[in-house]
């Protein structure tokens, strides 16, 4: 009989944890070794156990799941890595496909598509789900954002006018509300109040 699947759980809320293992329990050949609150614990845990599969939330406390995705995969390059997260085309879900992450699984989709994406991934396949591929695809142009872009973009999420954000950043008015047009165009945003709730909801301003 083959071995069965290790897998680390990487999540810092109890209860989603608690429902992981639960349903892994149900799966004689998927087995869970560990885990971990937080991205510092993740990485630790890896270092322990280094299991076949990592079920890595990216909204985690001390170290989040990019920067312990980060740290895993520079030192175990073959490990194999399945993002938990919230929304299907959340930023930082794509940066962790680009990091290396070899699965996607939106939390609302545990239920119906654990075992079957631990084992896929486990057998050497990549397994994004055809709608989340599509809504990555949608807000990838945010990558596209220059760094004074982000900058404005996060002082106008803090409330500043464009006067206070040309005095902090040493630039004109018409040049803060020349990289606000920027961002709205690339977030199909409406107006600046509608462009910082996608940047929080997709977690644009968390990075």
């Amino acid at each position: 009989m083959a071995e069965p699947i290790t897998v680390l759980c990487a999540d810092d809320h109890p209860l989603m944890r608690d429902g992981i293992a639960f349903a892994l329990q149900q799966e004689p050949d998927i087995v869970l070794v560990a885990q971990a609150a937080s991205g510092t614990d993740a990485v630790k845990a890896f270092r322990q156990h280094k299991p076949d599969i990592t079920l890595m939330d990216l909204q985690m406390p001390e170290m989040d799941g990019i920067e312990a995705m980060s740290a895993i995969l520079s030192e175990f390059p073959r490990a194999r890595i399945i993002v938990l997260t919230t929304y299907s085309g959340d930023i930082q879900a794509s940066r962790a496909l680009k990091l290396g992450a070899r699965g996607y699984l939106l939390k609302g989709m545990l239920r119906t598509d654990l075992a079957k994406t631990i084992r896929e991934v486990h057998a050497g396949k990549r397994c994004i789900p055809q709608q989340v591929a599509q809504e990555i695809a949608i807000h990838l142009a945010v990558d596209n954002l220059s760094e004074r872009e982000l900058e404005v973009l996060r002082l106008v999420a803090n409330g500043n006018s464009n006067k206070i954000i040309a005095d902090l950043l040493g630039i004109t008015e018409d040049t803060v509300k020349g990289h606000m047009r920027n961002v709205m165009a690339k977030l199909q945003a409406n107006d600046r109040t509608h462009a910082v709730t996608i940047a929080l909801k997709r977690g644009y301003l968390n990075t």
